[in-house]
């Protein structure tokens, strides 16, 4: 699967607009569209997202083990010749290797991971689902349009990690989570901590 390496963390159901602007990310979007393929987004953990192609290294990018594979949901060209794409997160994976192409591309070898149980909302969670709800009411979140199930402890606790103004780091640790229940109690404390 071709990797794109980002200082972003995708969610399942997740929606992540993109401008593309490297040869070989421009390549690998038109690889993914025509053979119907998805590729993985997984967080750097240093260096930078733009790396020279032919001197430098997978080595120069140190990647999180754990990432979410990505389908292209929609594209367009834009005036200034980038590449515009929105993709939206699929499922999570496991990188177990990491091989470099000539032109810099990034595929790696991956196991996706079991999909987490939906799992039930509590009243405990009430106050999350009121964030949620005013996050989604935000304007530029709005045309995103992220997909969420209210009813859902899943879907609930993978938007809330998804949208609120933490760390990359902090969401990574929430997507390494496989227990939506867990990740609602991390989610708590993040909160609590934003009211302190």
């Amino acid at each position: 699967m071709p990797i794109f390496p980002l200082r972003t963390v995708l969610f399942p159901g997740g929606v992540l607009p993109l401008r593309i602007f490297e040869p070989r990310y421009v390549d690998m979007v038109r690889w993914c569209m025509r053979e119907q393929a998805n590729f993985g987004v997984v967080l750097l953990r240093e260096g930078v997202e733009v790396i020279a192609g032919a001197g430098s290294s997978a080595a120069d990018q140190e990647l999180f083990a754990v990432g979410t594979e990505a389908e292209i949901v929609d594209f367009n060209q834009a005036d200034n010749g980038l590449l515009g794409i929105v993709a939206q997160g699929r499922r999570k994976f496991s990188l177990l290797d990491l091989a470099q192409q000539k032109d810099g591309l990034l595929m790696g070898s991956v196991q996706f991971l079991p999909e987490e149980s939906a799992g039930e909302l509590t009243d405990d969670h009430e106050p999350l689902i009121a964030v949620l709800k005013d996050l989604l009411q935000h304007p530029l979140i709005k045309q995103l349009n992220p997909q969420v199930d209210l009813q859902q402890a899943r879907s609930v606790s993978y938007r809330l990690a998804d949208l609120l103004p933490i760390e990359p780091e902090i969401k990574q640790t929430l997507l390494q989570i496989t227990w939506p229940k867990e990740r609602l109690s991390e989610l708590q404390r993040l909160v609590g901590k934003f009211r302190d």
